[in-house]
């Protein structure tokens, strides 16, 4: 073979891979923007939704609600999109390879997560708000603040104590003699 052949056909092969890629990339140019439209629409509707379950002190339940939504439907997006291309191989390998990387994250920040789980229960619970008078953990005193991974209570001795949530969540005691319902001022 000579210089000429080889070079000949090495660029009808680029061409030819140039010609077989252009639909799969118009493909999922078209993809990416339908994609585009239907999340923000999607997220739209899911903060709506949940910006009327969650309100006021409770604001940030949604807002972590709708971030884990946001990442599923981006991750998606991104996995279907290396498929509509043609790297359907890779859309596979990283869908594998971030769960098994989401498995370690989730065992390493697993206190974390239960602090954030029993955060959403006591933010949920309508027997445990601030200005409520509560036990927990063997700390008696008035409901400060509830945040998604601790809550702070004030003692009657004027000490402000932080718990973390999954230490209150399975057992507390609302001492409702005590309990000065929140004003909405």
């Amino acid at each position: 073979m000579t210089l000429s052949t080889l070079l000949s056909r090495a660029i009808a092969e680029f061409v030819d891979g140039i010609v077989a890629a252009v639909p799969r990339a118009l493909s999922g140019l078209v993809f990416l923007a339908l994609a585009y439209a239907t999340v923000r629409i999607v997220l739209a509707v899911v903060r709506a939704s949940i910006d009327r379950v969650y309100v006021g002190d409770r604001e940030l339940v949604g807002d972590l609600l709708v971030t884990l939504v946001a990442v599923f439907l981006w991750f998606g997006v991104a996995l279907t999109f290396l498929k509509i291309v043609g790297m359907g191989d890779i859309a596979a390998s990283l869908g594998t390879a971030v769960g098994f990387i989401a498995l370690g994250v989730s065992y390493a920040l697993s206190e974390m997560i239960e602090d954030t789980v029993a955060g959403v229960y006591l933010l949920r619970d309508p027997d445990f708000n601030v200005g409520y008078r509560v036990e927990a953990k063997g700390v008696t005193g008035t409901v400060a603040a509830i945040e998604l991974r601790k809550t702070r209570i004030d003692t009657d001795d004027g000490d402000r104590i932080v718990l973390a949530n999954r230490e209150i969540e399975p057992r507390w005691t609302h001492d409702a003699s005590g309990s000065v319902a929140p004003t909405d001022d």
